[in-house]
């Protein structure tokens, strides 16, 4: 015998397979049996409709990627010491006095806010400036302006420093996070949101027209639900880790609304082209009591980097 292996060369047909029996299904066994040869299973099995590998592969590699979530790392943190003046508008003050100069100060507490300096870096470096700043250039000695219940309130409108408004430095880089649209992707949805005023901004408009006009007023969420209101048109830039209580407090404090006979004549007058309506809207929803920030400043830590913590 060959060595090698053995094939059968006879020309002898192969039996053909059994057909599978129907009649068996019908049978009144619950459980029948079906006899089912070597051949018949190969068939069935060819048979299956199963999904080529290659569809597999194409339908995982055209799957829709999902966005990567913004990085809310808090970078930085800094305070500020919230306070009530209440003889600042007194017409025995002397013109010219700061707001930190202020004998018969009222604290109202302190905030302590957690910046996200790698979403927005130049706006937490505005913002951390001011809070570091002298020379008048600061938050310190300045007003909160508005107060809308429910809503928020802002600080940092510029102007007259006597007037408790703001001067930013002049050496202020531009702020070019305010055309990108990545520095919008967080927003307002709960209270102690940290945000730059956009949208809101109270600056009057000659103001803003100078050249070297830099953009520091902010606004924090006073819940006690979400401002969805705000989001797109403001860039929110933090969040309070601590002093929640104090927004709170500083968001009840009473504020001057119009009669709705006066909204009714401001809305004539701005029809008309009245630059007055403008500037009567002004007071609208500014604290009855003088509220302002009596100190502010940067926090060192030992880690500055700590975990993320969306608004």
């Amino acid at each position: 015998m060959a060595m090698g292996c053995y094939y059968n060369y006879s020309t002898t047909p192969l039996p053909k397979p059994k057909p599978l029996q129907i009649s068996a299904l019908k049978s009144t066994n619950p459980n029948p049996r079906i006899q089912l040869n070597r051949r018949s299973l190969l068939f069935l099995s060819t048979s299956l409709s199963l999904p080529p590998l290659l569809t597999l592969a194409a339908t995982e590699e055209n799957a829709p990627i999902p966005a990567a979530l913004p990085d809310t790392t808090i970078t930085d943190r800094v305070f500020m010491d919230f306070s009530i003046c209440p003889n600042y508008f007194g017409s025995d003050r002397t013109l010219g006095d700061d707001l930190t100069a202020c004998q018969d100060a009222e604290p109202i507490g302190r905030v302590v806010f957690g910046l996200y300096g790698k979403l927005v870096p130049i706006t937490v470096s505005h913002f951390k400036t001011m809070c570091k700043g002298s020379n008048g250039s600061s938050y310190k000695g300045t007003l909160v302006q508005r107060i809308l219940p429910g809503q928020y309130f802002a600080a940092g409108k510029q102007g007259r420093r006597n007037k408790g408004e703001v001067r930013p430095p002049i050496d202020l880089a531009k702020n070019t996070e305010s055309v990108e649209s990545k520095a919008f992707v967080l927003g307002h949805s709960r209270p102690g949101v940290l945000s730059l005023c956009l949208a809101e901004n109270d600056d009057e408009d000659e103001i803003k027209l100078d050249p070297n006009y830099r953009n520091v007023e902010f606004l924090i969420t006073t819940g006690p639900g979400p401002a969805p209101q705000l989001d797109y048109g403001n860039i929110v830039f933090g969040t309070v880790l601590q002093g929640l209580d104090v927004v709170t407090t500083i968001a009840s404090i009473p504020t001057y609304k119009p009669s709705e006979r006066i909204r009714q004549l401001n809305d004539l007058a701005e029809y008309f082209g009245d630059d007055r309506a403008q500037n009567a809207r002004t007071i609208w929803n500014r604290p009855l009591k003088t509220v302002y920030i009596s100190d502010c400043g940067e926090l060192k830590v030992a880690k500055p980097s700590l975990s993320p913590s969306l608004p």
